[in-house]
């Protein structure tokens, strides 16, 4: 279907084309060649640390991550139900258990109360994730964590920008894990990046990610790895992207910020958050619909916008509900996310939307609430 206001849309306006282009004339389209080693030191940077790993997507960067930590079977890995399913999967890959807790609803991202309240002796670590762009409030987790002698890995797939009292995420913990899909603020169409600061967990990340071949022992292969790399040719769209993050992330924040300045005296349509401490970045604009004071439900909006051209996105289905993470017992009571994926809608949200684009999204949502009256 072509959408009058897609949901997304990459930004490839600055200098994807021509250091693409470069790439492939230079014959470097493999997993190595200057722009990989421009990409990782240029994105190590931007999130304050001393490293990065470009890996071929957000979901094998948290699968390596598990296994640089040495997770396995009979460990437990806390993490949110809300969020895409990679986070549990990579959990699931190395053997482990993913313990699944409510987020909490003054930042839709983990509750750091209900993850302590969820540590066993089988727990090594959390991976709280910055949903939607917003952080999680790592002060606590990492003292939760601290206390436990637990690991913590950021799922910051989607929170390129974003800061923490001031601090850039994927910084705030031993490693954080980034995604670069074709939706994502930074984009390569594919890919990934693992950053840290901690030199013996890179060379453990960099071990694993190239089939497990000795970094200086050309094919000697001391343990069983992955090909988890990441091309030439889309870190030559990454160093395109960072180019002009600033940008891109200033466009996206003058859209957010119209949305909800118009929105938030639509009754019924619920804001995200936003925590004193938090410089969220706006991946996608994010609302629930309480349809009680809205008129109509999530669901029922969604398809009025979809008929007026509109593309939106509903929030992730709680992984505890999903049938790979249940066995016919009922799972955990986490009522936050419950109502959250129940009324959780994504709308349009890209650096290249137009204001009169914007406006007419809004214009969409404020007059259907009007079936409620």
């Amino acid at each position: 279907m072509t959408w009058r206001v897609p949901l997304a849309r990459p930004d490839l306006s600055g200098n994807e084309a021509r250091y693409a282009l470069e790439a492939i004339e230079s014959s470097w389209i493999g997993p190595v060649g200057p722009f990989v080693d421009r990409f990782e030191a240029d994105f190590a940077r931007v999130c304050g640390t001393s490293q990065a790993l470009g890996v071929s997507n957000g979901t094998v960067g948290l699968h390596l991550a598990m296994a640089a930590f040495g997770v396995g079977p009979g460990d437990e890995v806390i993490v949110p139900s809300l969020t895409y399913i990679a986070t549990a999967n990579a959990v699931r890959y190395v053997g482990a258990e993913p313990v699944f807790v409510d987020v909490d609803p003054e930042t839709w991202c983990i509750d750091p109360r209900a993850a302590d309240a969820a540590v066993t002796s089988r727990t090594v670590g959390i991976i709280p994730v910055h949903l939607y762009g917003h952080p999680a409030d790592m002060d606590q987790l990492l003292a939760i964590a601290d206390r436990h002698g637990l690991f913590v890995v950021e799922d910051a797939a989607e929170a390129h920008g974003a800061r923490y009292r001031d601090r850039p995420v994927g910084s705030l913990a031993t490693a954080a894990v980034f995604s670069f899909y074709g939706n994502k603020i930074v984009t390569s169409g594919e890919g990934g990046a693992v950053t840290t600061s901690d030199p013996d967990l890179m060379a453990k990340l960099r071990l694993l990610r190239g089939q497990g071949m000795d970094l200086t022992r050309q094919y000697y292969f001391p343990v069983i790895g992955y090909n988890y790399r990441l091309t030439n040719v889309a870190c030559a769209l990454l160093c395109a992207q960072l180019e002009r993050l600033d940008e891109m992330l200033d466009t996206r924040r003058r859209i957010d910020a119209v949305y909800r300045e118009a929105l938030r005296d639509v009754p019924g349509i619920c804001l995200q958050p936003r925590a004193e401490w938090a410089q969220a970045v706006p991946w996608l604009v994010s609302v629930m619909v309480d349809e009680s004071e809205y008129g109509i439900g999530r669901d029922e909006l969604m398809d009025r916008l979809a008929a007026n051209g509109i593309e939106t996105r509903p929030f992730f289905i709680p992984i505890h509900t999903l049938p790979p993470y249940t066995s016919g017992a009922s799972g955990p009571d986490l009522p936050v996310t419950t109502r959250m994926a129940r009324e959780g809608v994504n709308l349009p949200t890209y650096s290249g939307l137009s204001p009169a684009d914007v406006d007419y999204v809004i214009r969409c949502i404020a007059e259907e609430a009007r079936h409620g009256d």
